[in-house]
C-alpha cells in the first residue's frame, strides 16, 4: 500500500530539512569558535599576553548595532506572516543598513586598536591583539554570509515570493541571524571578561 504526500506535508517536511541543515551549519560555527576561545584562554598564561588591553569603543556600538538587526529580522519576519509587504520591506531594509554599519563599526574598531599602538600582525603585534583580530575577522566573515543571504531575500522579497503562508526563506534568515547576533554577543562579553 502507498501513500502520497499532499504537497503541503512535502512542503512541512522540505521545510524541516532546510532548517535542521542551518541548525548542523550553525553548531559547526559553535565548535569552531570554542576552539577559538579556548586557544584564547590557553594563551593567556604567555608572559607576552597584554593585561591591560582594552576593547575599542566602536566593538560596544557595533555590539547594541547588532542586537538591533535581531530585533528587525524578527519584525521583518512578523510582518510577512501578517502579509504586511510594507513593513516587511521596511524591516529588511533597516535589518541589512544595520549589518552593514556593524561591519564599518568592527574596522573602525580595528582603527582604533591600531592607533592606540597595537597591531595584529607583524613584529608589533602582540598574541593578544592577534587573537582578537583573528576572532573578530572570522565571525565577520560569517556575517558576510548572512549579508548576502540578506540581500537574497530582499531580492525575492521583491519578487512576490514571501507571504503569509510562504515564509521559509525569512525564518532561515532570521534564524542564522539570531544566531551570529547572540554569537557576536557572547564574544564580545567573553573578550571583554577574559581578556
Amino acid at each position: 500500500m502507498t501513500t502520497t504526500m499532499t504537497a503541503e506535508e512535502h512542503k512541512s517536511r522540505s521545510d524541516r530539512s532546510y532548517k535542521l541543515l542551518l541548525m548542523f551549519a550553525m553548531m559547526s560555527m559553535i565548535m569552531m569558535f570554542a576552539g577559538l576561545t579556548s586557544a584564547f584562554i590557553v594563551s593567556k598564561s604567555r608572559v607576552d599576553w597584554l593585561k591591560d588591553f582594552q576593547l575599542p569603543s566602536a566593538f560596544f556600538y557595533s555590539t547594541a548595532v547588532i542586537i538591533g538587526c535581531s530585533v528587525t529580522f524578527h519584525l521583518a519576519k512578523k510582518a510577512i506572516q501578517k502579509d504586511n509587504q510594507k513593513s516587511t520591506t521596511i524591516f529588511l531594509l533597516a535589518t541589512l543598513a544595520l549589518g552593514i554599519l556593524f561591519v564599518v563599526l568592527q574596522f573602525v574598531g580595528f582603527g582604533q586598536i591600531v592607533e592606540s599602538g597595537y597591531y595584529f600582525t607583524g613584529a608589533e603585534s602582540s598574541i593578544t591583539t592577534t587573537f582578537l583580530y583573528i576572532v573578530t575577522v572570522v565571525h565577520l566573515l560569517h556575517l558576510a554570509g548572512g549579508l548576502i543571504s540578506l540581500l537574497i531575500i530582499i531580492y525575492n522579497h521583491f519578487k512576490q515570493k514571501y507571504n503569509s503562508t510562504q515564509t521559509l526563506g525569512i525564518e532561515l534568515g532570521a534564524m542564522y541571524w539570531h544566531f551570529l547576533d547572540l554569537l557576536w554577543v557572547l564574544l564580545f562579553l567573553f573578550l571583554f571578561f577574559f581578556k
